[in-house]
């Protein structure tokens, strides 16, 4: 078969919307990273991908039909979904950001039962395990069918603990589909958290954490590589979401450490500026003093040097904080530094800091200065 390589450019708001989800008529996605697409199907060989053949994989079962959660990070996800080529269809709670997205011509729906019924896939973006747990099982939920259950794929993006995950994936198990695919015998649930914030949300840069089928995300890699830069099978059901929230224990264990450490090295002496330089060429280099350095005026363009606004607030990492510990005593294990990380973010928060920068801990729980 001769494979021809396609660098379509990226298709007009418009443009996307004329389009079906066949996989006939689906415009071929802009990939950066150099997949392209073959005969209606994704070829990774250029990604160094191994994605198995057959109908799994066409483009379209893996179009995307819903996309609930419209918010900081869900809204910049839909408008890469769009510029990519996928048709998409939203909800959210807040009306006033579902219009946005009807202006811009990208259909909304009233309740995610709504969006499900339009839908083949549908990835969800949720502020906490509490509001998972509602639109998959509650009253219009998206599961509130009868179990008979038309997408065939639901991808979790949200920071979860992984209880709920692994609940929602079984209860997906236990429902059949509305109607038979080729590629699908069965409904199925991936778990996805993703790490890069905002600005990677934006910019179509995050890294995915996937927990869930092997199959399932084999076939789901393309659609979230539109989304991102980078995804990691990390197994199961669940472990996705232990695997983000390790992520975020570790990352804040770490801020609080080099934060301690240019505190003491100021206060005996030390800019911090000349400390930096010592760490990013020694043993205690890490992304928080290289890349998202705590000290107002080391680096340009992180928080700390904006009043510690924008970036990934404390009540975020609390809240992430708070679900490591919770699955850590359901397995009876101790996290020492991760319990006092949490304790040193609840103090924080409960300090007027919750909506700072989590690097903030610097300035408003070591008294750490500015640099000169």
């Amino acid at each position: 078969m001769q494979v021809t390589r396609r660098r379509n450019p990226i298709p007009t708001t418009s443009a996307v919307h004329s389009t079906s989800l066949s996989s006939s008529s689906l415009p071929a996605p802009h990939l950066e990273n150099g997949g392209c697409w073959i005969e209606g199907s994704f070829d990774g060989s250029a990604m160094g991908l191994e994605l198995p053949p057959g109908p799994l994989v066409r483009c379209g079962s893996i179009s995307v039909g819903g996309f609930i959660g419209l918010g900081n990070m869900g809204a910049h996800m839909v408008r890469n979904l769009v510029m990519a080529g996928y048709k998409v269809t939203v909800h959210d709670i807040n009306e006033n950001t579902m219009k946005k997205f009807s202006d811009d011509g990208i259909p909304t729906k009233q309740s995610p039962l709504e969006v499900s019924e339009s839908s083949n896939v549908v990835i969800t973006m949720l502020p906490s395990s509490a509001h998972v747990l509602d639109v998959y099982n509650g009253r219009d939920g998206l599961l509130a069918n009868g179990g008979h259950l038309g997408p065939w794929l639901y991808i979790d993006s949200s920071t979860v603990d992984p209880q709920t995950s692994r609940k929602i994936s079984m209860d997906i198990s236990r429902c059949t589909l509305k109607e038979k695919k080729a590629y699908a015998e069965k409904p199925m649930m991936l778990d996805a958290p993703v790490s890069g914030g905002v600005p990677a949300a934006e910019a179509g840069k995050l890294t995915f954490m996937v927990g869930g089928s092997e199959e399932a995300y084999l076939a789901a890699k393309p659609l979230l590589l539109s989304m991102g830069k980078k995804t990691i099978y990390c197994g199961g059901a669940g472990n996705g979401s232990v695997a983000k929230i390790c992520n975020n224990m570790a990352m804040a264990i770490s801020m609080l450490g080099v934060s301690e450490a240019f505190a003491l090295g100021q206060n005996l002496g030390i800019k911090a500026s000349v400390l930096t330089d010592i760490f990013n060429c020694s043993s205690a280099r890490c992304w928080s003093s290289d890349t998202y350095n705590p000290v107002p005026g080391v680096m340009i363009d992180v928080p700390s040097s904006r009043n510690y606004d924008g970036g990934f607030t404390s009540k975020l990492m609390t809240k992430d904080l708070d679900l490591a510990m919770a699955s850590a005593s359901e397995v009876g294990f101790k996290c020492p530094f991760g319990s006092q990380a949490l304790e040193i973010y609840r103090k924080l928060c409960a300090d007027g800091c919750e909506l700072k920068d989590f690097s903030c801990a610097f300035r408003h729980y070591y008294a750490g200065k500015d640099e000169n």
